[in-house]
């Protein structure tokens, strides 16, 4: 496979190599639909070549928006094989956030899911003056449209046809020019502090990331994943892409975001990843399940549970399971475990990851004990997408393993976790200033997480190196630490706490309106975070996080916000990022409060919909003291 150094060439030599075996499936109408690795090719030649029959040249970039679909994975590598760069991008972008990075990108040509993306560019068509064709895969709504954009994919590919009638070579004299430090993907940050950067990441960064994990998790052809993360996340494009290419196992597109779950349990894929939320709504839903079950199911599952916690801590410490535990999990095995991790869609799932943002201990445990490999992985867009995972028999929900095989990792003297490696991205597109910032003159990767590396060579991250905070007499905390201890309940959907150069440390807590509403009548959001139940029940949550962290990180007040944190809000990314400054600065008003002793602030919050429209939100938010709990916090109902 010497030749096969950019993607181009790897879909090529597939589909020489394995021309029958499955390559992607989509559901459709609720039947999976399969395309071979010839077909997925000859899909891909055909868009290519109507690429260029449009005008679309070497350096050109193509955006993709919408949810996986097999089309808009295609359409990245046709404009890869002529040398052009892909670019996804939120398919839950406002107007604001496409427009920057499409503007920024230079997009030429735009391959868009359905209706409802093709309207949301269409209506910004005026402010991209660089949008030259439009395309769209799904054809529903789509027959009253007079625009000389627009396009249906089949449009696209027919063109392609016939180009490639008129000029047989022309395709494999593109791919050919190809080379491995071509830049392939664009690929936008989630922007915690600011507009999105362009990583720039060449086909050997991409391969050279997809090659180390590869080998480290033994990944088979046989294997099989279920794309339904962002395709604007590199988790995704790492895996659903490049690894699917490198390795030539099946990538499977669900019928649609809500039928995730159900597609999953049907599929029963090999390799699973999901960010930490996920893990703990899978977990939250389970016991809530367990406490609406009848007594003898409810009694059985929790003692069950109870019994495969004590024996994943025993394997944590390297201790040998007692016999009688040994015949418990067995029975355990056929009763509720497996039974659970076929609801769940993990029967046959082998590697499994959480990544993005650390995962509860309690729900890390919860998980392996009952027989799901679950792992942490760690890396970063500017690093291809993953720097460490951990290796089978070490995970630990304290560290991110250590790093893949390639990588090198040093710590600075100021605590920052630098990483130097053949992923490392080219720089930011049109950033050189940031670029000189975050790469060293000798090619390290400047992360701004805060670590160290243990006895073990785990890489243990603590938090962002920026967001360490200090209270006012001196001690150090980490507020994302503090934060993802309070997320670990399932009644907390989100926090952000306070505390640099203050006396205490305080949170702005949104809840989970699922859960924290599970019992309750109420009309919306607003009403149901001023219920004077729910800020009992957060408190108590609160005083229980309290007793697993430090004394002066303690949180001692809080706010129950009366919305959600919303990224067409600006206060999150599309990646669920916390956007610190922005959110601190836009409830200056609540964190005055905290500290001036007040117990209700007037709060009136801007909200974005998601045609750009805004409108104000009015409320007083009550401020609640955290009280030090003196006995065992009471265990919350889930029933």
């Amino acid at each position: 496979m010497t030749d096969a150094t950019t993607l181009p060439r790897l879909l090529r030599h597939n589909a020489q190599t394995m021309a029958e075996r499955p390559a992607l499936r989509e559901k459709n109408r609720g039947i999976w639909q399969t395309y071979s690795w010839a077909r997925y090719y000859e899909e891909v030649r055909d868009a290519a070549l109507g690429l260029a029959a449009h005008g679309f040249r070497r350096g050109d970039k193509l955006a993709v928006i919408g949810d996986n679909r097999p089309r808009l994975y295609w359409a990245q590598l046709a404009a890869q094989c002529l040398g052009g760069v892909a670019v996804p991008v939120y398919q839950d972008s406002i107007a604001a956030e496409l427009v920057h990075v499409l503007n920024h990108a230079e997009i030429s040509v735009i391959v868009a899911e359905d209706q409802e993306q093709v309207d949301k560019i269409l209506s910004l068509k005026d402010r991209l003056p660089a949008l030259k064709l439009v395309v769209y895969d799904d054809p529903r709504g789509m027959r009253r449209y007079a625009t000389g954009l627009l396009e249906s994919f089949d449009e696209v590919q027919d063109s392609g046809r016939a180009f490639g009638t008129a000029n047989p070579a022309y395709l494999d004299r593109e791919i050919d020019k190809g080379a491995p430090d071509d830049l392939a993907l664009l690929n936008y940050t989630s922007g915690t502090t600011g507009n999105p950067k362009g990583v720039m990441l060449s086909h050997a960064n991409l391969l050279s990331a997809a090659e180390a994990f590869a080998a480290a998790e033994h990944l088979r052809g046989s294997d099989e994943i279920l794309c339904y993360l962002p395709m604007a996340w590199i988790g995704d494009s790492l895996l659903s892409l490049v690894l699917a290419l490198l390795v030539g196992f099946v990538a499977n597109c669900p019928e649609g975001p809500e039928t995730v779950q159900r597609d999953l349990r049907e599929l029963g894929p090999t390799i699973i990843i999901a960010p930490p939320r996920i893990w703990e709504n899978l977990l939250t839903s389970l016991r809530v399940r367990a406490g609406d079950a009848t007594p003898l199911k409810r009694r059985l599952f929790e003692f069950f549970q109870r019994l495969a916690d004590r024996a994943e801590l025993l394997r944590a410490e390297d201790k040998k399971l007692p016999p009688a535990m040994r015949l418990g999990l067995a029975l355990g095995e056929f009763l509720v475990y497996a039974p659970v991790r076929d609801q769940l869609g993990f029967r046959r799932a082998r590697l499994v990851y959480t990544g993005g943002a650390p995962l509860g201990p309690d729900a890390f445990r919860f998980f392996r004990s009952f027989g799901v490999n679950l792992k942490q992985v760690w890396g970063a867009t500017e690093l291809s997408g993953l720097a460490s995972l951990q290796p089978d028999g070490e995970a630990n929900p304290d560290t991110v393993g250590p790093v893949l095989a390639g990588t090198e990792v040093r710590i600075s003297r100021e605590g920052e976790v630098l990483i130097r490696s053949n992923g490392v991205f080219q720089g930011y597109y049109k950033q050189p200033e940031a670029t000189e910032e975050t790469l060293t003159v000798d090619g390290w990767y400047r992360t701004g997480d805060s670590g160290y590396v243990d006895e073990r060579g785990h890489l243990v991250v603590i938090d962002r190196a920026k967001d360490v905070g200090k209270l006012d007499d001196g001690t150090t905390f980490a507020p994302q630490f503090v934060e993802n201890k309070l997320k670990f309940s399932p009644f907390i959907g989100e926090a952000i706490v306070f505390g640099h150069q203050r006396p205490f440390v305080a949170a702005i807590v949104a809840i989970d309106l699922g859960t924290a509403g599970s019992n309750l009548a109420y009309t919306s959001f607003q009403d149901l975070s001023g219920k004077p139940e729910v800020r009992e029940l957060i408190g108590t949550e609160v005083r229980r996080a309290n007793q697993t962290l430090p004394a002066r990180a303690r949180i001692r007040r809080i706010a129950l916000l009366n919305k959600e944190f919303d990224a067409d809000d600006a206060e999150i990314t599309r990646t669920r990022k916390i956007r610190r400054r922005f959110v601190a600065e836009k409830y200056a008003a609540v964190v005055e409060a905290f500290y001036a002793g007040a117990h209700a602030v007037e709060l009136a919050t801007e909200i974005t919909y998601e045609d750009g429209r805004k409108a104000t939100l009015n409320a007083t938010i009550a401020i609640d003291d955290v009280e030090e709990v003196r006995q065992p916090v009471r265990e919350p109902s889930y029933a």
